[in-house]
């Protein structure tokens, strides 16, 4: 069964719709992971003129989690860096299994990413 086909509103609202929203000032980060050479999905192109132009900085970090590396890719608005400096934090922890409250974890990501608390609530509760 495909999670997404049942998914209630208020998850994934940002999916596919990053760019836009960062350009508009209403999403301060974005963030695609996947493991090393497993996804194609990685939007630096659609980001590239943007990072050229400074009005988005990207980061891009590999982290080990055996038996895979795993990518990460940020994007967030000038000033909002600190959300990337956080958020890998939280992605170091992930991938050495220190994690200790995933659902802590988990909403401190959608705060990080721009997701309403509401919204938030709702995936936690999914």
């Amino acid at each position: 069964m495909d999670d997404e086909l049942t998914l209630p509103p208020g998850i994934g609202p940002h999916n596919d719709r990053e760019l836009e929203l960062m350009l508009a000032g209403s999403k301060p980060m974005a963030m695609f992971s996947d493991a090393l050479h497993v996804s194609e999905y990685f939007p630096d192109a659609d980001f590239a003129p943007h990072v050229a132009a400074g009005t988005i900085i990207r980061v891009e970090e590999i982290i080990p989690r055996p038996p895979f590396e795993m990518r990460y890719l940020f994007f967030a608005l000038p000033g909002e860096e600190w959300r990337i400096e956080e958020a890998l934090v939280m992605c170091r922890n992930l991938c050495a299994g220190t994690v200790i409250d995933h659902d802590a974890d988990s909403a401190r990501m959608g705060e990080l990413l721009g997701y309403a608390s509401e919204d938030i609530e709702t995936f936690l509760k999914h």
